[in-house]
């Protein structure tokens, strides 16, 4: 998660990204998808990536 160094609230203390179900929990309007368990047991995986995408991308839109 080097990306999110900027950020670092973004990140635990074991650099593990803080969020709910892809939603981060600390900094308004970022998203994570891929995320190991993110919303079921294959969300990291290209057979559950699709629904949690789909989740966010209702999340992102409620921002606007």
């Amino acid at each position: 998660m080097n990306y999110l160094h900027a950020l670092p609230e973004a990140l635990d203390e074991k650099r593990v990204p803080v969020q709910k179900e892809g939603v981060c929990t600390s900094h308004k309007g970022l998203f994570y998808v891929g995320l190991p368990g993110q919303r079921s047991f294959s969300s990291a995986t290209l057979r559950g990536v699709g629904k949690d995408a789909k989740y966010i991308v209702n999340k992102v839109k409620d921002l606007i």
